[in-house]
Order: structure tokens, then C-alpha cells, then sequence
């Protein structure tokens, strides 16, 4: 072996020509020999050699079975240098029978090297195994190598291409069959965005756009799932302002676009276009491309086939249930609209609609929709443009001089028979008179909505739009903003007020407050910032973080061995939120505090909300040892006869019937609660208590327990346990 290896190492060889660029990836090259001094010599030979902008890196095996190992768990492998001889006569032999027939690898060149001459007949070899090239390695100059190897490497990358065209175009015939099935929009455009992502090997987000025929509306046709809301929609709708963006330059510049985050596909048929714009995940290769484009002539018959682009009208601009006016064909009527003329916007929303929804099914929901728009058509005779704009929104136009708001109202008051319902129905009325609508359709129809909205917060009926409302709104939602903002930074604060029992003057527990801090060293009133957070939803995330903060407070108590008990207040939306019992007793756990030691307050408005379900809450609630109080009892409009029925704990005397005692207040309805609340079996806790003359009072009515100015305000943490430390 000492004469083959010193004969190729000291050939003399040519001078091979370097790029002078830099390589972009590599070619993994495996070297099979048992001898370690070929890997080095070969290694050497060919270091600094490029193929197409692209370097060699070396793996290295010293036995058959070493090779075969090293291209099972390296795919990259592109070609083999593999010695005949090693542990048997035949290794390398055996190495290629087994990498075609056994590891049905059949891109992967081998270039056979022996130094044992004749010991395999070259013609036999070559015509047997699948092989680039047989040769001695004392034939091998360090030229001649690299010739091989080229030959070897322009091989492989054409076996690749060529196995890389058939994988793609049988890609395009398997999405062609599958785009083809579909005879609705929707459908179609959802196959469509789904079979171009497979092709271009990233995950299937996307939807498919069309201008509508003489406008600039580009309208979603349809799309995967997060979309479908969407449909039939302008695409300015979606909350994603990039894909809004690439979609409209897709359609302006008539022509492909292609970010690292997205590719939107141009297409064009008898002077419609349309846009597909697909998420990025992974950068497509320009194969993956080119294959999409040859896709998109099967979309094109797809399109024609289903009269796609036909239809797209009546998706823009019908309602699919009502076949009424949707929001884009109104908002394109509000532009019309001429300043002399004296109409007014009206928008009609129907309260609760989602809980008839999810209470007697969709069905009935569909049912009330219609029997809503017959109404209108029926009664309403002036209305004009009558639109469906939402789900349970209604929108039309009427001369300002017929409306007349009671008469509006006893009109779409009546019941609704629905089969065997007997529908009640209330709804909120938003009015915009024609002197403030604006020169856009959105801007008139936002109006609308501005006075609808302030309805809805106002608990009233009906609402017109002023200026100031807007000014308002816009303030509203500047103090969400700075809420949800300021909560995420932690800068909500917690206090707490303690309560005590009238027997003993004893802290026997606290109620937790949620304080929101403005930054100049005061605080924003909770009257103003609660509602805004139960109206924005915040509300939910909000008070399980107070539900939380409470339960380590309770921790801290327990800690120093005190027996106090933290309330908690529950609002509407945190009750009405699936498994609401579960997360809090869950919360429970994972702070490992005792359910006797956590009271939940819920004011008159969330029992009475939905009671059946409140109940199923309630119940639940007491099955895992929570008490709930009623807060500010008396103030709502509670049914008696629900009283008893409810698993409570305590009865809160509101403040409102405890302030004015002695002076304006014989403290009649305190005393009549706390009769109410011993009869019932129930304890009460009198709010708002500021003198000894009112404690002295609601003592002798029997009340079992206070909290007040008189006797401790809300305080911080730090505070709070110095004061009940202080009180032991």
C-alpha cells in the first residue's frame, strides 16, 4: 500500500483556476477508504476546489459499513470516493450494491478507487453499478481528480433538478385535480391558497382577493380558516396591514410581489384581476415559484369553469342571508348620497342577538334576522338603502322629517313568533342626521356607529350622533389604550379596606380594590375606568390578576397566623366566561389557599343577568367551599322570589341606605335588609359607615359586620398589614 499512496501523493499536477468569489453552501463529499493517510492526501488535494460557487466538505468512513451508516444519517451526501478493497476484496462492492438496492439512493454519485489493478474488470464494474468512474489511484493527479469530480457533481445536480421537476409538476397535477371539484367561491379559494402552499412547501395561510368590476374594491373571495370571517368583505377589513399593502400593489402594479414574510401572486382573466397572497414561513426556491405560475393557468380554467369572477359582484355587495345590501355596497350608497338631501343614517342593532344565538341555536338566529328585515321593509314604508352591515346589524337611510323615534320603536318591538318562540326583542338605535355626514362613506357610517355605541354605554335606546360624541369616543378609547397599557406594565394597584364584626370590633376580613394610578401622584376613579374595561373585554384579564393578588394576600395573612377572610369583586363578563368556577378554584390551588378564606362579590346586575345559568355558577361555587356575597344590595332590581334560591353567603347593605343616618334616613331599608338577610340565613356586611352613630344603629338592627371611614379606609398592602398587626 506504501507504493500506491507515495505514487499519489508526488504526481505532478496541473494548476487548477480558482473563483475568486465566495462559496454559498457546500458539496458533502464522503471519503471511503481503510487506509487514514488516503482521507488526508485526498483532503488535501482538493482543498480550496469550488463547484459553482459552492465548497467541498469532507465526511469520512474507513469500512463499508461505516459508509453505509454515514449516508443513512447524512442525506446531504452527494457523492462517494470509495475504495474497492478494504475489509474484504469486494467492499466497495458490496458499498454500492447496497446504497442502489438496499438504500434505494439512486441520486448519489460513486466514483470507484482501487490500487489493486485488475482486481475488478472496469467495463463489468461500470455497467453492474451505477457509478461515475472507475480509477487507479495512481491515474488520480490532483487534475484529473477534480475533472472527475466535476463530472460527478453536474450529474448529481441534474438528477436532482430533474427528480425536483417531476416531484413539482406531479404537485400541480395532484392541485389542478383538487381545485377543479369546487363550484362555490369560497370553496375554490380556499383549495387554491391550500394546494399553492403545499407547492410552495410552506403552511397553508392565505387568502384570495378580486377587484370588483368598476371600482378599486378588492374583495376576499375566500381563504384558510382565520379568513372566513372576512368573506365578501374589502380586504381593508382585515386587521393585517401588510398583507393589505402587498395585495394592492399586487393588483396597481399588475405584477407578482414577494417579501421575506410573504408572495402575492398576480393573476389576470378577460380583464379581471385578482390577487393570492400566501404567509412565508420558508423562503420558496425559484423552481417552487415557477411551479406556482404554471399552477395559476390551472386557477384560471377553475375560475372559468365555476364562473368565478362572474359572481363576484353579487359576493361584494349581497348579504349571503338576507340578500340584502352588505357593508360595502352601503358605505358605497353613503358616498353618493347628495348634501340637499335631508335623509338621516340609521343604525339598528339587536340587543343579546349572540345570546339567542348560543341559547336556541343559529337557526332561530337566522329566522329573527329575517323576520327583523320584513319588519323594516313591511312598516318602515320611507326607508331607503335597508342594508345587513354585521351580524345583527341593520343599517338604512330615512327623510329626518318621517322619524319619529317612539313610534320607530313600538313598531320593532312587537314579539316575534319564530315557529314556536315568542320572541321580545329590544334593540339600540344609532340616528346621524345628513348635515354631519362626512364626504367618505366610512367616515358617515362611523358616525353612525359613534351614536349606536353611545346607546349601547348609556343603557338607552336610542342615541343621535353630536360632535362631542366623538370627541368623546376617541377619549374612551385613548383610556383603553392607556389601560390595557399601564396593566401590562404592572402599574395597577391592588388596595385593600378591611371589615369588622359589630360582636367583637374585630378585623374578621377585607374587601380588595383595584386601583389604577394617572401618574401625577393621583388616581383615576374606578366609576370611570371599570366600565371601560368590562366594555373592552380587559375586564376578564383584570380580575383574574386581582383574584391572584388577593389570594397571596390572604397568604401573607395566614402567614402571622390571622384569620381574615378577602373578598373579591366579580363582574359580568368575568361570570359569563366558560368553566368561571373551575379557574377560579384552580387559582385556589396553585396558591394553595383554603376556598373558605376567599369571598366572591357579585352585584345584583350579574345575578339577575341570565339566572339559570347563575345559578348552575352559584351552586358550583358552593360545591367547592367559595362563599359569594351580593354587593350593594337593594340598588338593582333583584327578584325576591330568586332570592332564596340562590347558594349565598351575605347580603352587602349598599352605602346609599347607611349615609344619611340619623339625619334623612330612619335607616328603614338597612333594617329591612338585615331582617331580610336573618331570615334567609344569610349575614350582612353594611357599607359606607363614617360614624359611631350609624355603627351604634346598624348594631342594634342586628347587622352582623362593617367596613367604612369610620373605621379603616381602603389602604396599600404595606399599610394594610401594619394596621392589622396594629389591631391584634
Amino acid at each position: 500500500m506504501a507504493s500506491e499512496q507515495e505514487g499519489f501523493l508526488f504526481l505532478d499536477h496541473d494548476d487548477d483556476a480558482s473563483e475568486n468569489t465566495q462559496p454559498h453552501g457546500h458539496w458533502d463529499i464522503l471519503v471511503v477508504d481503510d487506509d487514514p493517510e488516503i482521507h488526508s492526501v485526498t483532503k488535501l488535494a482538493l482543498s480550496g476546489v469550488e463547484f459553482w460557487g459552492k465548497s467541498l466538505r469532507f465526511h469520512h468512513a474507513y469500512s463499508g459499513e461505516e459508509a453505509i451508516v454515514q449516508l443513512v444519517q447524512n442525506l446531504d451526501i452527494c457523492l462517494l470516493l470509495l475504495d474497492v478493497v478494504m475489509e474484504t476484496d469486494d467492499a466497495g462492492l458490496k458499498v454500492v450494491k447496497k446504497v442502489r438496492e438496499d438504500l434505494d439512493n439512486h441520486n448519489v454519485r460513486i466514483i470507484l478507487r482501487t490500487g489493486q489493478p485488475g482486481h475488478a474488470p472496469e467495463e463489468q464494474v461500470i455497467r453492474e453499478y451505477d457509478i461515475n468512474d472507475y480509477k487507479m489511484k495512481t491515474e488520480l493527479t490532483r487534475s484529473k481528480l477534480v475533472t472527475s469530480l466535476m463530472t460527478a457533481l453536474r450529474s448529481f445536480q441534474q438528477i436532482c433538478e430533474l427528480e425536483a421537476q417531476s416531484e413539482g409538476l406531479t404537485n400541480i397535477l395532484n392541485a389542478s385535480n383538487a381545485i377543479l371539484g369546487h363550484n362555490n367561491i369560497s370553496g375554490f379559494s380556499q383549495a387554491v391558497v391550500m394546494q399553492l402552499a403545499n407547492i410552495l412547501a410552506n403552511d397553508a395561510n392565505g387568502f384570495v382577493c378580486a377587484q370588483v368590476a368598476g371600482s378599486n374594491s378588492l374583495v376576499l373571495l375566500g381563504g384558510t380558516t382565520q379568513y372566513h370571517e372576512f368573506i365578501g368583505q374589502g380586504v381593508e377589513q382585515l386587521d393585517d396591514g401588510r398583507a393589505i399593502m402587498q395585495v394592492k400593489n399586487c393588483i396597481d402594479q399588475r405584477q407578482h410581489q414577494q417579501t421575506e414574510h410573504d408572495l402575492t401572486l398576480f393573476l389576470e382573466k378577460n380583464n379581471e384581476q385578482a390577487a393570492i397572497y400566501i404567509e412565508l414561513s420558508l423562503s420558496p426556491m425559484p423552481r417552487q415559484i415557477q411551479f406556482a405560475e404554471i399552477f395559476l393557468a390551472n386557477v384560471s380554467v377553475g375560475l372559468d369553469n365555476i364562473k368565478l369572477f362572474s359572481q363576484i359582484r353579487e359576493v361584494a355587495y349581497k348579504d349571503p342571508l338576507t340578500k340584502l345590501a352588505n357593508r360595502t355596497s352601503f358605505v358605497e350608497q353613503l358616498q353618493k348620497i347628495e348634501r340637499h338631501e335631508t335623509l338621516s343614517l340609521i343604525l339598528l342593532d339587536i340587543a343579546q342577538f349572540s345570546d339567542i344565538n348560543n341559547g336556541l341555536g343559529q337557526e332561530v338566529g337566522n329566522q329573527l334576522l329575517m323576520a327583523v328585515m320584513q319588519r323594516l321593509e313591511q312598516d318602515i314604508l320611507n326607508a331607503k338603502s335597508l342594508a345587513r352591515i354585521g351580524a345583527d346589524v341593520f343599517a338604512f337611510l330615512l327623510p329626518t322629517s318621517c322619524i319619529h323615534e317612539e313610534a320607530l320603536i313600538d313598531v320593532l318591538t312587537i314579539p316575534y313568533q319564530l315557529k314556536e318562540h315568542l320572541l321580545s326583542i329590544h334593540f339600540h338605535i344609532g340616528f346621524c342626521k345628513s348635515e354631519d355626514f362626512s364626504d367618505s362613506g366610512l367616515e358617515t357610517l362611523k358616525k353612525g356607529y359613534i351614536a349606536l355605541n353611545q346607546a349601547k354605554q348609556s343603557h338607552q335606546i336610542c342615541d343621535w350622533y353630536t360632535s362631542d360624541l366623538e370627541e368623546k369616543m376617541a377619549w374612551r378609547l385613548g383610556l383603553i389604550r392607556q389601560l390595557r397599557s399601564d396593566f401590562e406594565q404592572h402599574k395597577l394597584e391592588v388596595w385593600y379596606q378591611p371589615q369588622f364584626s359589630l360582636k367583637t370590633q374585630q378585623v374578621i376580613g377585607c374587601e380588595a380594590l383595584l386601583r389604577w394610578p394617572s401618574g401625577n401622584g393621583r388616581y383615576i376613579s374606578p366609576g370611570i375606568f371599570v366600565p371601560l374595561a368590562e366594555s373592552s373585554g380587559l375586564i376578564v384579564e383584570i380580575g383574574q390578576w386581582v383574584l391572584e393578588q388577593a389570594c397571596m394576600q390572604q397568604k401573607r395573612f395566614a402567614h402571622l397566623g390571622l384569620d381574615i377572610c378577602v373578598a373579591v369583586n366579580v363582574s359580568v363578563p368575568q361570570f359569563k366566561t366558560v368553566d368561571y368556577a373551575k379557574t377560579v378554584m384552580d387559582t385556589l390551588e396553585q396558591f394553595q389557599v383554603p376556598s373558605s378564606k376567599i369571598e366572591l362579590e357579585v352585584t345584583e346586575s350579574v345575578v339577575m343577568d341570565e339566572i339559570s345559568s347563575v345559578i348552575d355558577t352559584l351552586n358550583e361555587l358552593k360545591r367547592f367551599g367559595i362563599e359569594v356575597a351580593i354587593d350593594d344590595f337593594g340598588t338593582g332590581f333583584s327578584s325576591l322570589s330568586y332570592l332564596q334560591k340562590l347558594p349565598l353567603s351575605r347580603l352587602k347593605i349598599d352605602r346609599a341606605f347607611v349615609k344619611d343616618i340619623p339625619e334623612n334616613d330612619s335607616g328603614a331599608i338597612a333594617e329591612l335588609i338585615v331582617s331580610l338577610g336573618k331570615n334567609l340565613g344569610l349575614k350582612t356586611t353594611a357599607e359606607g359607615v363614617e360614624t359611631q352613630i350609624q355603627l351604634e344603629r346598624l348594631q342594634q338592627m342586628g347587622c352582623d359586620e362593617i367596613q367604612g371611614f369610620l373605621l379603616a379606609k381602603p389602604m396599600p398592602v404595606d399599610e394594610l398589614m401594619a394596621f392589622v398587626q396594629d389591631k391584634i
